[in-house]
């Protein structure tokens, strides 16, 4: 079993890429969001005209799958620099937002699914 690398460790890496390079100059927090989002379109493109079935297969085919692992890489790359830059431990946001998100759509009861409590809601806020 391979063992994974730990996110603080994976952050130093990228700090110090980018300073090797003097690159901390253009890392600044607006500069890195707009970075992510053109990584995140990139992850989208590859999905845009798929069928949900194929979307659902797209790691099966070698090439495909090696896009989206670069791509993933790349978006979680830039959101861990911005969350570097501006002191944002990630796995402490994602664990109070995952709080809140269990709060705001409780698991619904015997009579069914609650008004308006769809996945797509959930990222929101």
């Amino acid at each position: 079993m391979t063992e994974h690398p730990d996110l603080a460790r994976l952050q130093r890496r990228l700090a110090e890429f980018a300073a090797a390079r003097n690159w901390q100059p253009y890392h600044t927090p607006k500069n890195l969001v707009a970075a992510l989002s053109v990584e995140a379109s990139e992850l989208v493109e590859i999905f845009q005209w798929l069928t949900p079935e194929e979307s659902a297969r797209v790691m099966d085919d070698p090439g495909t799958a090696h896009r989206v692992t670069d791509e993933v890489a790349d978006v979680l790359a830039y959101l861990l620099q911005l969350c570097d830059v501006l002191g944002v431990d990630p796995l402490t946001a994602l664990a109070a937002k995952i709080d809140r998100n269990e709060r705001r759509f409780p698991v619904p009861g015997p009579e069914g699914r609650q008004a308006g409590g769809s996945g797509e809601q959930q990222a929101e806020s």
